[in-house]
């Protein structure tokens, strides 16, 4: 059974940081290119950080410069480094991967930034 856990949102005041993680089981990591998205309340889910399996990473205008998303292949986890927190990041934070035809989700961790 393949399972993605995030782990480590919260509460934060704006300008903080936080490093989320997501744990892979199931699946060997290493082999799928992956992702963070966030959705914020009312919002569509949105497609912030990309990373591939050749370690290229990609993010959304609005996050660039402020988050970095990285993999440890041996652990099968990859993270999200957020800095200089904005409350227009609060949202559920889901990390997923993708090997068409194999798309899978983790169950979210929820971001709040508020001071």
């Amino acid at each position: 059974q393949v399972q993605l856990v995030e782990s480590g949102g919260g509460l934060v005041q704006p300008g903080g940081s936080l490093r989320l993680s997501c744990a892979a089981s199931g699946i060997i990591f290493s082999v799928y290119d992956r992702a963070w998205y966030r959705q914020a309340p009312g919002q569509l889910r949105e497609l912030v950080a990309t990373i591939t399996t050749g370690g290229f990473t990609n993010y959304t205008d609005s996050v660039k410069g402020r988050f970095t998303i990285s993999r440890d292949d041996a652990k099968n986890t990859m993270y999200l480094q957020m800095n200089s927190l904005k409350p227009e990041d609060t949202a559920v934070y889901y990390c997923s991967a993708f090997a068409p035809p194999h798309f899978y989700w983790g169950q979210g961790t929820q971001v709040t930034v508020s001071s």
